[in-house]
C-alpha cells in the first residue's frame, strides 16, 4: 500500500504542505500577529503567503481554533461562539482604568498627540501613571516629538492595540457616527 506524495516521507512532502505546516509552526511559536512579509520569508520560491494563509484560514474553519487577521498580521484566536464558554476558564487580563481607556481611545482616533491634546479633548488632566499604564501594556508608544516649543512626544497605538481589541488596522475602529448611534440606542434589559 502506498502512500499520498504529500503523505510519504517529511523530506518528500509536496511543497504547499510543507509551507501549510511551516506557516501552522511559525504562526502558533509566535507571540504576536505574524505579518504577511514574515511569513513570505519562510516559504519557498514560487508560493505566495496570501495563497498558504487562505488555505490555512480554510483547514482551520470551524475548529475551536481559527486563524485571524489581526494587528497588521494573522494569530490563532478562539473560535467566536466557543469565546464566551472560556472565559470562565481563561484568567481575564487586568482591566484598565477609565481614564486609561479614554486616553487610549483619543490616542487611536487622533494619533500622533501630545499628552495636551489628550487633556484638552478629554477636558481633564492626565496623570503621568496612566500614559505609564498604557506603555507597561505595549498599547501607546512615542512616536516622535511635536516641532513646537518644548517639544513635547507624540503618542501613537501600536500592533499590540490592534491585537488586543481585534482589530485588523486603524481604519477597522467604528467611526463617530456608528459610536453615536450605537449611544442613542435603548440598551435591553440584562437577563434576569
Amino acid at each position: 500500500m502506498s502512500l499520498p506524495e504529500d503523505e510519504a516521507q517529511p523530506g518528500t512532502m509536496a511543497p504547499v504542505e510543507h509551507a501549510l505546516r511551516l506557516a501552522e509552526a511559525l504562526i502558533f511559536a509566535s507571540d504576536r500577529p505574524v505579518p504577511l512579509d514574515r511569513l513570505q520569508s519562510f516559504l519557498p520560491d514560487g508560493l505566495r503567503a496570501e495563497a498558504v494563509l487562505t488555505l490555512l484560514t480554510a483547514r482551520y474553519a470551524g475548529r475551536g481554533v481559527e486563524l485571524a487577521e489581526v494587528g497588521g498580521g494573522y494569530a490563532f484566536r478562539t473560535a467566536p461562539d466557543l469565546a464566551p464558554m472560556l472565559t470562565k476558564v481563561v484568567e481575564v487580563p487586568r482591566r484598565l482604568p477609565r481614564a486609561a481607556m479614554e486616553a487610549l481611545a483619543i490616542i487611536a482616533y487622533h494619533q500622533p498627540v501630545t499628552r495636551t491634546e489628550i487633556e484638552e479633548i478629554r477636558g481633564a488632566s492626565l496623570a503621568q501613571s496612566t500614559l505609564e499604564v498604557l506603555l507597561e501594556n505595549g498599547l501607546i508608544a512615542p512616536r516622535g516629538r511635536k516641532e513646537v516649543p518644548g517639544r513635547p512626544v507624540l503618542w501613537g497605538s501600536t500592533p499590540r492595540f490592534l491585537e488586543q481589541f481585534g482589530l485588523r488596522a486603524l481604519t477597522d475602529l467604528p467611526r463617530r457616527d456608528e459610536l453615536l448611534a450605537a449611544e442613542a440606542t435603548p440598551q435591553p434589559p440584562p437577563p434576569a
